[in-house]
């Protein structure tokens, strides 16, 4: 009776070592190996949060563009803008510039 006990529970440690083994070598397979990993899928999220910040980003800029259109619908900014971004000037008109010279030098 000894001997079988003792096989029997010789028995019940391999199956629970070989379960072991197998939920071991499983849930390395899912971590590293497989194509739907938790190492891919941390990289695909710090993609998606990095489109996610530029998205944001470009979404300020198309704000800014669109009140930029808005106030360009005025000629009497049209001209102001168009002389301080593209110094473009009138035909009858001459545009100096002064340039000051640093006295710290």
């Amino acid at each position: 009776m000894k001997l079988f006990d003792f096989f029997i529970s010789f028995f019940k440690k391999i199956v629970k070592l070989k379960y072991s083994i197998i939920i071991l070598i499983f849930l390395t397979w899912m971590v590293f190996l497989d194509t739907h990993s938790w190492l891919i899928h941390d990289e695909l999220n710090n993609e998606i949060n990095q489109l996610e910040a530029q998205k944001i980003e470009l979404e300020k800029n198309i704000d800014q563009d669109k009140n930029t259109i808005e106030v360009l619908k005025n000629p009497d900014s049209l001209e102001v803008f168009g002389r301080r971004n593209y110094n473009l000037k009138k035909d009858n008109e001459t545009i100096f510039y002064v340039e000051f010279k640093d006295t710290i030098d």
